[in-house]
């Protein structure tokens, strides 16, 4: 009659120790931080994408002296991701620039990395699809427009002649 005790005094233990592990939170270990800047070099004037993975907080900040401090935002419910982006500052000078993530409030881990500032200005208007090309480039796209369009009312107007 003992050994059928013990047996069941170890299935309630074992039934308990379930219970107790089930309702116990899981912590997820994280793996170290590790963060991003794209695109990695950008002209004064330009625009940066942030991105750290690996925090395990929803909140986190980026700051840098080539564009001042960013909150960082959630990109999932696990938190598992944050995200922001900036705009680097138009008189900051050329050359490496560090960035600073810092997961959840202060003291939080931190991580840095590199942002590359090169000379120049940001490409703005157009999106850079004029820009490189030369006037006489765009003048043969624009004759080429216009001899398109020349021919489409010919061909128009001849299907609206009456045949003889």
């Amino acid at each position: 009659m003992s050994a059928t005790r013990n047996r069941h005094r170890l299935i309630s233990i074992a039934a308990a120790t379930l219970i107790a592990a089930a309702a116990t939170p899981v912590t997820l270990a994280h793996a170290n931080a590790s963060a991003s800047v794209s695109p990695s070099s950008v002209a004064p004037g330009g625009r940066v994408s942030l991105n750290i993975t690996g925090c395990g907080t929803k909140t986190g900040t980026a700051s840098s002296r080539a564009f001042g401090s960013v909150r960082l935002t959630p990109g999932n419910l696990e938190a598992s991701n944050l995200f922001g982006s900036a705009t680097v500052f138009r008189d900051i000078s050329p050359g490496s620039h560090p960035v600073t993530f810092e997961c959840g409030g202060p003291g939080g881990e931190r991580v840095t990395v590199s942002l590359n500032v090169i000379s120049g200005a940001a490409r703005g208007g157009m999106g850079g699809s004029v820009g490189s090309m030369s006037p006489g480039q765009i003048a043969l796209g624009g004759g080429l427009v216009a001899a398109a369009l020349g021919a489409g009312v010919w061909v128009m107007r001849r299907r609206a002649e009456p045949s003889a």
